[in-house]
């Protein structure tokens, strides 16, 4: 199950804006050096990934319901994804 603003973020036609940051010298370098190594074309590709990656890590920390945290809990612990489909569409249908 995939949440609603994942989705949105899961779009690629979605919205954006430029924004202006001061980073050291030093990490730009490092980035430069590790985005190809890491399959992106530039630096600022890999800025992007690194900061995608620690905010769904976030939001799954401290936005998810009780439901979201039991599924990704169960999920974790090898529970089959049609039986937690199954358990949410039953939970959909009481609520």
């Amino acid at each position: 199950m995939i949440n609603d603003r994942l989705q949105a973020r899961l779009r690629k036609d979605r919205p954006s804006t430029t924004i202006t940051m001061r980073i050291p010298v030093d990490v730009v370098d490092s980035l430069k050096a590790l985005a190809p190594k890491r399959g992106f074309t530039g630096y600022q590709t890999l800025l992007k990934s690194y900061i995608s990656e620690s905010l769904r890590r976030d939001e799954a920390r401290f936005d998810l319901s009780a439901v979201e945290k039991m599924t990704a809990a169960l999920r974790q612990r090898g529970v089959p994804e049609r039986l937690l489909k199954e358990a949410l569409a039953e939970i959909r249908r009481a609520g």
